[in-house]
């Protein structure tokens, strides 16, 4: 639920603070297949449908679209439940993210396949 302190001055929730939390839900699936560490080395496509509000609360859904030798391809849809008296849910975002599995060192290494 986005807080007062993420909102700028039209009361808007920050864009990139809509982004940051796609990042972070739209990884939970690709550090799963990778079975271990992965960093995100693209934003392939980020819409923006609906603002977002202080106090909406926010359901983040994943699938994954891709799984390549050593990166997956994310699909993240982002849904906001506002007004709790009489609640609406509305679709906000919509992003494509693609990560890379790493090895220790940083370098790319291979998805496990099973």
């Amino acid at each position: 639920m986005p807080m007062p302190a993420d909102a700028n001055p039209n009361g808007d929730i920050f864009g990139g603070w809509i982004m940051a939390q796609v990042d972070l839900a739209g990884a939970v699936l690709p550090a799963r297949v990778a079975r271990g560490r992965i960093v995100t080395v693209a934003v392939n496509q980020f819409v923006f449908k609906q603002p977002v509000s202080v106090g909406d609360l926010l359901s983040f859904y994943a699938r994954v679209e891709r799984i390549g030798r050593t990166s997956v391809t994310v699909h993240v849809v982002v849904y906001a439940e506002r007004n709790p008296a009489d609640p609406v849910v509305v679709k906000v975002t919509e992003a494509n993210l693609t990560y890379v599995a790493i090895n220790m060192d940083g370098s790319p290494r291979e998805i496990p396949r099973s």
